[in-house]
């Protein structure tokens, strides 16, 4: 016989039940993060199974020098990011005359550009370190000897990574992204296929996580701030900037064409006389 009531019978049960739904998604994806390699013991203290507990569990296994030089290799790449969001900013500033600072843009867009290749070079440099350290581990006999299928792993980050740095630097960008999010899969793989420590996968997760997060915020401030669309590469597009920049800026110095006239600045000016520019009607074009 079937009951005819309902899962939840009143508001708090579905709270219960949503609360361990989502309670179970969290330890499931705490898992996965760990390559599906955490261990459960017959008699768990209260919350070992939880996100938390896993992921606390996991992380506390990682040897102290790993996790210091892992963080201590991702600060450059942070610095890397801040710089470009930063000298987005300013170049965009620049090219739409909205600093007082003094710079041509097409300076303003090659420092730019530099920031943007040194930050695509180091990702190129960490993807192949990534790789090699498959390699390490072959040559250790880490979990036994692999032979092709480790080596092949460890190649490909450097296979990827290299032709990126010819790529467009917003293009390249895009594209390391993509090859940090598949190297941590295969990370995973590997963990869960015992080819590498059981922390390995969750400790690749959270630097790929913050290498992740620097990419995106330099492609998010690069499109919000940047002077050129996508940021291509340097062409007739600064001539047109600074073509822009000079329409908007008045003329401080050169021989001026046309006649012009002087007259006596108003009450509340802050000086005596206005040089004023005609045009062709004779009338009123341009204030000095």
């Amino acid at each position: 016989m079937v009951s005819g009531k309902p899962a939840s019978q009143s508001f708090e049960h579905a709270a219960t039940n949503i609360k361990e739904e989502v309670g179970n998604s969290a330890t499931d994806l705490a898992k996965a993060i760990a390559g599906a390699n955490a261990t459960q013991d017959a008699v768990e203290p209260s919350g070992a199974a939880s996100f938390i507990g896993i992921t606390t569990k996991i992380a506390s296994e990682v040897p102290k020098p790993v996790l210091v030089f892992g963080l201590a290799g991702a600060l450059p790449y942070l610095a890397a990011s801040a710089t470009t969001i930063y000298l987005a900013r300013n170049a965009g500033l620049v090219a739409s005359s909205a600093s007082s600072l003094n710079i041509d843009p097409g300076v303003a867009l090659t420092i730019f550009d530099q920031a943007l290749n040194v930050q695509v070079t180091y990702g190129a440099v960490m993807l192949s370190f990534l790789g090699a350290l498959h390699w390490g581990m072959e040559f250790a006999g880490y979990g036994g000897k692999k032979g092709y299928a480790r080596l092949a792993l460890g190649a490909a980050p450097v296979l990827f990574a290299w032709p990126t740095l010819a790529l467009q630097p917003m293009t390249a960008l895009a594209a390391q992204w993509l090859g940090f999010t598949a190297l941590w899969y295969a990370d995973s793989k590997a963990t869960m296929a015992g080819w590498t420590p059981k922390w390995y996968s969750q400790y690749r997760f959270y630097l790929s996580l913050l290498v992740g997060s620097c990419i995106i915020a330099s492609l998010a401030g690069t499109s919000y701030w940047g002077p050129v669309a996508g940021h291509g590469f340097l062409s007739h597009e600064v001539d047109l900037l600074r073509e822009e920049r000079r329409k908007k800026m008045p003329e401080t110095s050169g021989i001026i064409s046309g006649p012009i006239e002087a007259v006596p600045a108003g009450e509340n000016a802050d000086h005596y006389i206005l040089v004023h520019k005609k045009d062709s009607d004779g009338k009123k074009d341009e204030e000095k």
